[in-house]
């Protein structure tokens, strides 16, 4: 796909960055998300409106509302749809800057106003921007944008940071609608981080290295994160463990369909979550 990109003076961040998001759209099948072919306006609501404008706030629930309508035949509160919309913007964002991370070891910072969302489709289009944070072996330390760090915790600090940096104005505009304080909000958020990872290894057969790589991102609760990742096993009848963990923020699916709560949701039992394991 031709890219035209916003670049930093000499074009290398913006270009490698644009090449991991081509590289997580090809591996993701659950990750919506296109490249810019231009700067500027796309079409469709950046996170900046979403986060300042209360009429395309308005307008991204009745999206998704009308999303779970369509698919599921249930009319959600507003609240429902609220979160529903939340955890599936949170996961995206969580995807698009643990990705490059785990791939790459690369934090890129996304701007509000370079993530766009068009509301009928759910696609998202992401401009790719001029800033990332690498370790100093990268080939792109020292170029301009790159942040370089020299050890692997302040880069896995930098992701932490740059995702609440991004999600901080959403939550506070969408708080209200979801009907949500900060503990649950900012759990969705660490959680839709640690799903994305997860989701990521599991699509390049990395399962136990990708979850390895969520539990250094959260090994415990980490401000404004209020648990870590927290993956444990359960134990089938033929002996295999598989690894599950338990949501902080629920995405409130149950409440579209009771009978299907997630299976991180924190209600569905360890004999439930054995069940799908398995089958």
């Amino acid at each position: 796909m031709p890219v035209a990109l916003k670049t930093s003076p000499d074009g290398t961040v913006a270009q490698a960055l644009g090449d991991v998001y081509r590289r997580l759209a090809g591996v993701c099948g659950a990750l919506d998300v296109r490249l810019a072919r231009a700067a500027g306006a796309q079409g469709g609501v950046t996170a900046a409106e979403l986060a300042t404008e209360r009429g395309a706030l308005d307008a991204f629930v009745e999206a998704e509302a009308a999303r779970v309508h369509d698919r599921y035949g249930v009319r959600p509160r507003p609240d429902v749809a609220a979160s529903r919309a939340l955890h599936d913007y949170a996961w995206t964002v969580g995807m698009l800057m643990g990705g490059p991370w785990y791939l790459e070891r690369r934090v890129p910072r996304i701007r509000p106003e370079d993530l766009r969302l068009d509301l009928a489709s759910g696609t998202y289009t992401i401009n790719p921007g001029s800033e990332l944070a690498c370790l100093a072996d990268d080939p792109v330390a020292g170029r301009p944008g790159a942040l370089t760090l020299p050890q692997e915790e302040q880069l896995r600090a930098q992701l932490r940071m740059a995702l609440a940096d991004h999600m901080r104005p959403l939550l506070a505009a969408i708080g209200p609608v979801a009907r949500r304080r900060s503990r649950a909000l900012w759990g969705m958020v660490s959680d839709d981080l640690v799903s994305a990872l997860w989701y990521l290894g599991r699509m390049l057969g990395q399962e136990g290295a990708a979850i390895r790589a969520a539990t250094e991102v959260l090994p415990v609760a980490v401000p404004p994160y209020p648990t870590g990742a927290d993956f444990r096993h359960l134990a089938g009848a033929d002996g295999r463990r598989h690894p599950t963990r338990t949501r902080t923020g629920c995405c409130m699916f149950y409440a579209i369909r009771p009978a299907e709560a997630c299976s991180t949701c924190p209600r569905t039992g360890d004999a439930e979550r054995l069940r799908r394991l398995e089958s």
